[in-house]
């Protein structure tokens, strides 16, 4: 990226075709950070919520939030075909989801953490009917917002470093929601109840996030989006032609069939040599923060290591030889827990480029659907990523389920400051370090199969380029017979 300036960020005019003005490369990137504190607060704390705060029972709370991600997975890719599908005004096809939709995501996420006064069947019923508004206003911003990657430009390298620079913008939101163990044991100290804390960061990161967001819509479409398919059902089929999306996704969600449960179940009741809430919180940025400087790198990495593939492909390498050492390290003291978070963080410095890894590698893709098909189709291609997302999800927290129900995981416990029972216990450590190992090997074994080549990609680059520029020049002569 060379030595960066003020200037760096408020450049007023591209520099050449295809160029994204830093400006606009800003705007986009605060708008995923937006996003990103609203999806963390919510994905990372919307169970926990359920089960320790509303006193729901942990295999109702697998079961009914199992089902929703299910059910919004299948509405995705519904979704990503139903962008592609509609008509727009020419380089503004995802943008108008990014203004107008943001304020009532924002408005349903502080809903969601409503202690409404209904017994424990009717809370269950009103998180789900809100929840499913929720995610369908949040799935066609997801989708633009991703999406928009692959239409900020024609150019791969472009792609790419869009695809960093907004990267970071989420880890910044996902770092400050990683805040709220902290601002919630302050809180908590002051005399305010844990219920209050909860809903009041409903509104601040939940709605407050989404507000935020809407930076997004200021980056400007320089690909145009082409004709729609004639139906949503043609939009999904297209997904055949671009095996690269299809292995990444498939890669992804066997992450998600490993014996884990979220952190914070880990820290309030393993930990007993200090407070575990705000060891949590120590333990995110010891562990974060070096993955988060190497997302400023990330193209540089990938271009040493020989490309994107093979980033992820060392990061999940990585990721099982480390755990496995951190794991016979341990936790219960200072000494090893400084160590066990410093291995950690050595996980995340290549962990934390899988995100660009994988956005990059699907913009690449579409170029290769638009030149096999004629269709470009960043709707239905990034909602896979959503779709991905919330299947993994849906597996994740079907096991973690009825994990804690095997456990006998008790929540009123966790307000009485006790600990759990000896059996979840001695099972908290194994699952939380060595449960995504599971995750990583699957999909270390599906990524493999994916083609990686900077020649393809220039290539497919060119071809394009050659078309359209036919297609102009036809449309130029057919303009000139007519008048």
């Amino acid at each position: 990226m060379g030595k960066m300036s003020l200037g760096y960020f408020f450049q007023k005019e591209p520099k050449a075709e295809g160029y994204v003005a830093n400006r606009d490369v800003l705007n986009y990137a605060v708008g995923l950070s937006g996003q990103n504190i609203s999806y963390g607060y919510i994905s990372g704390w919307i169970r926990y919520f359920c089960i320790n705060l509303l006193k729901i029972d942990p295999k109702k709370v697998g079961n009914i939030f199992s089902l929703t991600y299910v059910w919004d997975a299948i509405n995705d890719p519904i979704v990503g075909a139903t962008i592609d599908r509609r008509r727009h005004k020419p380089y503004n096809k995802l943008r108008p989801y990014l203004l107008y939709f943001p304020p009532i995501i924002g408005a349903l996420s502080a809903l969601l953490f409503m202690n409404v006064p209904f017994d424990e069947n009717g809370k269950i019923i009103y998180i789900f009917i809100v929840y499913i508004i929720w995610d369908f206003f949040y799935s066609f911003q997801d989708v633009g917002l991703w999406g928009m990657i692959a239409l900020a430009s024609p150019h791969s390298n472009e792609r790419a470093r869009i695809a960093q620079w907004v990267s970071i913008g989420a880890g910044a939101g996902g770092a400050i929601c990683g805040l709220f163990q902290q601002f919630r044991t302050m809180l908590n100290s002051a005399g305010i109840d844990d219920m209050y804390v909860f809903i009041i960061f409903g509104a601040v990161f939940g709605l407050g996030g989404e507000i935020l967001s809407m930076r997004a819509h200021k980056i400007n479409e320089l690909v145009e989006g082409g004709e729609p398919e004639e139906s949503v059902f043609k939009s999904l089929t297209i997904l055949r032609h671009n095996p690269t999306l299809l292995l990444i996704s498939l890669a992804r969600f066997s992450q998600g069939f490993c014996p884990k449960v979220q952190n914070a179940y880990f820290f309030e009741n393993a930990i007993t040599f200090t407070n575990g809430k705000s060891l949590e919180v120590l333990f995110g940025l010891l562990a974060g923060i070096p993955g988060t400087a190497a997302i400023f790198f990330a193209n540089k990495i990938a271009e040493k290591v020989g490309g994107m593939k093979k980033l992820l492909v060392i990061s999940q390498v990585a990721a099982i030889a480390i755990r496995v050492i951190a794991y016979f390290v341990g936790y219960n003291s200072w000494p090893q827990f400084i160590i066990m978070s410093a291995l950690i963080s050595l996980v995340n410095l290549p962990g934390s480029l899988m995100d660009i890894a994988h956005r990059t590698l699907t913009s690449n893709s579409i170029d290769e659907v638009e030149l096999k098909t004629g269709v470009r189709t960043e709707g239905v291609s990034f909602s896979m990523q959503n779709f991905t997302t919330k299947m993994t999800t849906a597996v994740t927290t079907f096991i973690e389920g009825r994990m804690l129900s095997y456990l006998k995981y008790d929540s009123s416990l966790l307000q009485s400051g006790i600990k759990q029972n000896a059996k979840f216990l001695r099972w908290q450590w194994p699952m939380f370090m060595l449960g995504p190992v599971v995750g990583a090997i699957l999909y270390l074994i599906i990524i493999s199969f994916v083609k990686d080549s900077k020649e393809h990609r220039e290539e497919v680059e060119r071809q394009l380029k050659e078309r359209k520029e036919a297609l102009n020049a036809q449309e130029t002569v057919l303009s000139s017979e007519n008048a």
